[in-house]
C-alpha cells in the first residue's frame, strides 16, 4: 500500500469532537494524528476573581462527566494554598467519592463505549437484544457506582456536600450499611462476570504494542488514588508540586488542546499508567485478575487500557468495602468544614488520579481569598501527543499486517476510544489576558 488517506470527521463513542487523519503518499506516512477542533474553553481565565468556596463549583462544570475528580482536585489546591485542616474522616470518604466515581466512569467506558467495537457492533443500541444480560448487568454497576456518588456527595454530577475543608452533609451508618451490601452481593459478582467476558474476548484488542513512558501517582501504602508522589516508569518519582516539570505542556497546530511531554516525545495516564506503577499495590481479587488476563507490568498495547479499567473497577470496589468496614467500625463522626480564622495570600497545587488519568490544579489566591491565578492540567492533553505516536506506529504496522482500509479505519477508531479521551475537558489553550 502506497497512498492512503484516512478521516473520520468525528469520531464517536468519546466525549467531545475529535478527528482522525492519516495521509500516506508514495509509501511514506506524511500525517498520522488526532486533530481535536473544539473550540477553547477559558475556565482558569474564568475563574480568576472568584472566591475559594467557588472555585471547585466552577471547575466541576467542565465537564460532566469528570466533575467529581475536578471538584476533589480543585478542593484539594484551595486547601493547600490556604492551610486548611481536613479530618482524617473527610479524606476516607473522599476517597470513597472518587471510587465511585472511577467505578462509573470505567463502566460507561467498557460496556457502552469500547464493547460494541469487541462484539463488532456499531453502537450498544444493538446489543441490548444479542446481549440482554450483559446490558442489564452494566446498568446494574452503572447504576450502583452512580448511587454511591449520590449518598457520599449529594449527586452523581457536581456534587453539591463537597467543600473545601470537609463536607456539608455526611452519610449516615444506614446509607453505609447499603452501599457494603450492595458492593459485596452485587458489584463484585458482575465484576467477576466482566472478568470472564473481556477473557473471552481477549483476541478482539489488536496486538499492537510501543514502548512509552506511563504516569501516575505512586505512594508507599496504598493503590494511588486520592495522593501520592507523581511517578514515571521511566525516570522514578517527582513531587507533585513540581508537575510542571512533568507536564511540559506545548501547543501544536492540529488541536485546541495542549499536548505534554516528560523524557520521550510522549507519555501516557490513565489506568494502564497507573496499573503499571501500582500493580504491587492491587487487593487480591483485583490481583488475581490482572494476572489472569496477562496484565503483569510493564504492559505496552494501548487497546489494553480498557482491560486496565476492569482491574481498576474491581480494585476500587474491594477498596471501597474496605472503608466501609472501617467507617462502620468507627462510626461517622459529626463535624463541621473547617473555616480559616484568617485567609492569607498561596499557592497551591491540588492533584488527584480521576479516571482518564493524573489531573492537576493549581491555584493562587490572593490575601482575600480571591483567585489570581489557575491552572489545570487535563489527563486527555497529556495523552494527546502518546496518541499520535501510538498511530505513527500503528499505521506502518497495519500495513504490515495487510489491514485493508476499513479496518485500519476501524482499528484507529479503538486506538482513540482505547485512551477514553474527554475532549471537552482538554481544550485549554490560550490564556487570557484582560485588558482594561
Amino acid at each position: 500500500m502506497n497512498n492512503l488517506s484516512i478521516r473520520v470527521p468525528y469520531v464517536t463513542r468519546v466525549e467531545g469532537h475529535g478527528t482522525i487523519a492519516v495521509d500516506l503518499k508514495e509509501g511514506k506516512l506524511i500525517k498520522s494524528v488526532l486533530e481535536i477542533v473544539e473550540p477553547p474553553r477559558y475556565f482558569e481565565a474564568m475563574m480568576k476573581g472568584y472566591l475559594y468556596t467557588d472555585a471547585a463549583v466552577i471547575s466541576s462544570r467542565i465537564c460532566g462527566i469528570c466533575s467529581v475528580g475536578h471538584q476533589i482536585t480543585s478542593v484539594k489546591a484551595t486547601e493547600k494554598a490556604l492551610a486548611f485542616d481536613v479530618s482524617d474522616q473527610t479524606v476516607t470518604l473522599r476517597k470513597l467519592l472518587v471510587y465511585g466515581a472511577t467505578m462509573q466512569s470505567h463502566i460507561l467506558h467498557i460496556f457502552f463505549l469500547a464493547a460494541p467495537d469487541l462484539f463488532s457492533a456499531p453502537s450498544v443500541i444493538p446489543l441490548a437484544k444479542t446481549h440482554p444480560e450483559t446490558i442489564k448487568m452494566a446498568l446494574r454497576m452503572k447504576r450502583l457506582s452512580n448511587d454511591i456518588c449520590d449518598i457520599i456527595g449529594g449527586r452523581t454530577i457536581h456534587p453539591n456536600r463537597l467543600v473545601p475543608g470537609g463536607f456539608t452533609k455526611l452519610p449516615t451508618r444506614e446509607q453505609l450499611l447499603w452501599i457494603k451490601d450492595k458492593l459485596e452481593n452485587q458489584m463484585v459478582p458482575d465484576a467477576k462476570t466482566s472478568f470472564e467476558l473481556l477473557k473471552s474476548l481477549a483476541d478482539k484488542f489488536p496486538a499492537f504494542s510501543r514502548e512509552t513512558e506511563y504516569i501516575g501517582l505512586k505512594t508507599d501504602n496504598e493503590y494511588a488514588f486520592y495522593d501520592g508522589d507523581v511517578s514515571s516508569t521511566d525516570t522514578g518519582l517527582t513531587p507533585e508540586k513540581d508537575y510542571l516539570s512533568i507536564t511540559n505542556e506545548f501547543v501544536v497546530s492540529h488541536s485546541t488542546a495542549k499536548h505534554a511531554k516528560h523524557k520521550r516525545s510522549s507519555y501516557a495516564v490513565g489506568a494502564l499508567a497507573r496499573l503499571n506503577n501500582n500493580y504491587g499495590k492491587l487487593n487480591p481479587l483485583a490481583r488475581e485478575v490482572a494476572d489472569a488476563l496477562g496484565m503483569k507490568p510493564i504492559v505496552a498495547n494501548p487497546f489494553l487500557n480498557t482491560v486496565a479499567q476492569l482491574i481498576e473497577t474491581i480494585h476500587v470496589t474491594e477498596e471501597s468495602i474496605k472503608i466501609l468496614d472501617t467507617l462502620l467500625t468507627t462510626g461517622i463522626k459529626a463535624e463541621r468544614p473547617f473555616v480559616p480564622a484568617k485567609l492569607h495570600e498561596g499557592t497551591g497545587v491540588g492533584c488527584t488520579e480521576v479516571p482518564r488519568g493524573i489531573l492537576f490544579h493549581e491555584y493562587t489566591y490572593d490575601n482575600r481569598g480571591r483567585i489570581v491565578k489557575a491552572n489545570c492540567v487535563i489527563p486527555t492533553n497529556q495523552n494527546a501527543q502518546n496518541i499520535d505516536d501510538d498511530m505513527r506506529e500503528l499505521v506502518p504496522w497495519m500495513i504490515a499486517n495487510n489491514f485493508d482500509k476499513d479496518k485500519m479505519t476501524l482499528t484507529l477508531e479503538m486506538l482513540v476510544r482505547a485512551y477514553d479521551p474527554c475532549i471537552s475537558c482538554s481544550v485549554h489553550f490560550l490564556d487570557v489576558k484582560y485588558v482594561e
